[in-house]
């Protein structure tokens, strides 16, 4: 197994171990999260029916007052039959009737003649009782408030009891307007941080409002979205209350409970963030690192071919004045100029090499001419001529020569020594392409994204650099791409180099 291989396979271990400490933690979250939920959930429906309760209890008040306010009417009937009693000739039994006259002190009433002019009082101020006016005045009060009641004395003769609220009763009734005001207020205050909308009969009316921002209770077609969600998420709690006719109170879930769902998944994707931004960094360091090594073993190792190629002109120059054979020296000679050529290359690395206009197909045959001697005599090279006489590109004529010699020869170890190259230079708008193709044993489809990767090789004894260096020359130096155009098992290869014109 490979170097790629086994990172592949780390990366898919660390890959599934890091998903199942997210779903741990998710499932963990998740379930706090909803027992939090649950107790919020529990907190409202309390709160809902604390409601319901208060509301029963306010109208069960209101019917009390209500029954008060009979009792009194009676007892105002009662008063005013006592006094037609104590106007007629009949004088039996008076005690009665006069201890019922006698016994009301809280009533407030007004007896008026048919003509509306007061004849007499009980239970006013005295003030208002000295003032004409005001005992008007009271009067109309009084007939706003209750039903005058006519007492029908001797003949066709009339008068009129006039009468209001007891003190006992008005003072119970500034409590039950303050009943409903805290029942109100309270609704809406709710410990449970639960946003809420009290609203009249027609919905349209917003008579009180928490935890709903003022912008939404302004504008008109927000506010009913807002209570269609609610109706829609809770049923709305119908309160009848006394004057007020029906109201409803529309409520949804707290802020809290909103904010509890969404939590597991904006602390995860946080996380992920950190630890996505973390291993970008890491792995430009890296790189950068991989980079520094990779240039350091470059110049380190044209360095050290630098003083034995010194030494080899030297012996060779020393060979020709002994007269050695001219063949052996000119093959010497030849070897040499390689060696320089590959001290050359590696010298390059890490620099800013210059880019010269070369014509693609004369680097090309350059390359070709001097590895065929020196590949098996079953591989044939074939060189098609270009689309464009003279087409030229930016190239360093060394490193290009490099990359054309690492394809050919993984094509030559492809075919297994016997079979069919062909490289081809072809113009497309302001790009140049150059493909080199062979008939061996092709690449499988699962491995053309990994081709490139350091430490890639099918070969026993293969450190898997080639294709790495070929594709650090023409990304990084000559801004260029190189990738498989195409390839099958048993139907060969094609790369594309592709460069700007």
């Amino acid at each position: 197994m490979n170097l790629y291989s086994r990172k592949q396979r780390w990366k898919l271990v660390l890959a599934l171990a890091a998903l199942a400490i997210v779903g741990a933690s998710l499932w963990y979250s998740n379930r706090i999260v909803n027992k939090v939920r649950q107790e919020e959930r529990r907190k409202v429906e309390l709160w809902a029916e604390a409601v319901r309760n208060r509301a029963q209890l306010v109208n069960y008040t209101d019917s009390l007052f209500h029954r008060l306010r009979e009792e009194e009417r009676k007892r105002v009937e009662l008063w005013a039959d006592a006094q037609v009693h104590l106007a007629s000739d009949d004088v039996n039994d008076l005690s009665f009737y006069l201890k019922v006259v006698s016994d009301n002190t809280t009533i407030p009433v007004i007896i008026t003649d048919e003509k509306g002019r007061p004849t007499a009082s009980r239970n006013l101020d005295p003030h208002i009782e000295r003032d004409p006016d005001s005992l008007l005045a009271a009067v109309g009060r009084m007939d706003a408030a209750h039903e005058p009641i006519p007492i029908v004395l001797f003949g066709d003769h009339k008068q009129y009891l006039h009468y209001t609220d007891s003190r006992i009763v008005t003072e119970l009734q500034q409590v039950m307007d303050n009943i409903i005001r805290s029942f109100i207020s309270e609704t809406v205050m709710n410990t449970a941080a639960v946003p809420v909308i009290y609203t009249d009969s027609t919905h349209t009316r917003v008579i009180e409002h928490s935890n709903i921002e003022m912008e939404t209770i302004a504008d008109s077609a927000a506010l009913q979205a807002r209570i269609a969600l609610m109706a829609q998420a809770n049923p709305p709690i119908e309160v009848s209350l006394a004057g007020r006719g029906r109201n409803y109170i529309f409520y949804e879930e707290s802020r809290v409970i909103t904010q509890l769902r969404y939590f597991p998944y904006v602390q995860f994707g946080i996380i992920g963030l950190f630890l996505l931004v973390s291993y970008a960094l890491f792995s430009l360091f890296r790189n950068a690192e991989q980079n520094q090594v990779w240039v350091g073993m470059a110049k380190e190792t044209a360095h050290q071919l630098g003083t034995p190629l010194s030494s080899l002109m030297a012996w060779m120059e020393l060979l020709k004045e002994n007269g050695a054979d001219g063949a052996a020296v000119e093959e010497m000679r030849k070897d040499v100029e390689r060696l320089e050529v590959i001290t050359e290359r590696f010298s390059k690395i890490g620099s800013n090499p210059e880019l010269t206009p070369t014509p693609v197909h004369t680097a090309i045959r350059d390359t070709v001419q001097y590895l065929k001697p020196r590949l098996p005599g079953r591989v044939e090279i074939e060189v098609a001529p270009p689309n464009e006489v003279g087409l030229k590109v930016p190239l360093n004529r060394a490193l290009f020569s490099w990359v054309l010699e690492n394809l050919i020869r993984n094509a030559v170890d492809a075919m297994e020594g016997q079979g069919h190259i062909r490289i081809s230079g072809e113009r497309s708008g302001n790009e140049v392409h150059v493909d080199v193709s062979d008939t061996g044993k092709g690449i499988p489809a699962g491995k053309l994204k990994t081709v490139f990767r350091p430490g890639y090789t099918t070969k026993k004894r293969g450190w898997g650099l080639g294709l790495s260096l070929t594709k650090r020359i023409i990304e990084q130096y000559h801004q260029g791409k190189i990738y498989v155009k195409h390839s099958a098992p048993g139907k060969g290869t094609t790369f594309r180099i592709t460069l700007k014109a």
